[in-house]
């Protein structure tokens, strides 16, 4: 394997689970705790968790074509693919699947109408999305943790 895949491979698990952690638990925290327009926040937020998402697809891909190109199908009984695996699926999951219902709640026209049904259907699914979100960032220390170890 070249030295400049072993580098992209360290450098995405870095990219990503380091975006997951910096966004996450630093950047969206002090947007809401700065800004006092929760709604102009939570569209800053989204936006920055939009990007890291996309980056955890490429860096996902990447990290699963590099484990199977360096190690064919005994990779699947390793912890490493198992840990990239889940973290793009929470990813993709979070991404296309409990983001734009959030977003579909968060713009709804009829949310002052039925401003309670709303705000506790967008509160559950925000609620879905951070434990996504915390279940990635759980699994990202686990994948750095197993790569130190190597």
């Amino acid at each position: 394997m070249s030295r400049l895949a072993e580098s992209l491979f360290a450098l995405a698990i870095t990219l990503w689970v380091g975006a997951l952690w910096a966004i996450g638990y630093i950047s969206a925290p002090v947007l809401f705790a700065s800004v006092a327009d929760t709604g102009f926040a939570g569209s800053l937020a989204g936006k920055q968790f939009a990007i890291v998402a996309w980056l955890g697809i490429g860096c996902g891909l990447y990290l699963i074509a590099y484990l199977l190109f360096r190690e064919g199908l005994k990779a699947f009984k390793g912890v490493l693919l198992w840990l990239v695996l889940l973290m793009l699926l929470l990813t993709l999951a979070g991404h296309f699947g409990v983001t734009p219902v959030v977003e579909k709640l968060r713009l709804d026209p009829a949310r002052e109408v039925v401003e309670s049904v709303v705000r506790s259907r967008f509160a559950t699914w925000h609620g879905i999305a951070s434990l996504l979100w915390m279940i990635q960032s759980v699994l990202g220390v686990a994948l750095v943790t197993q790569v130190v170890r190597k």
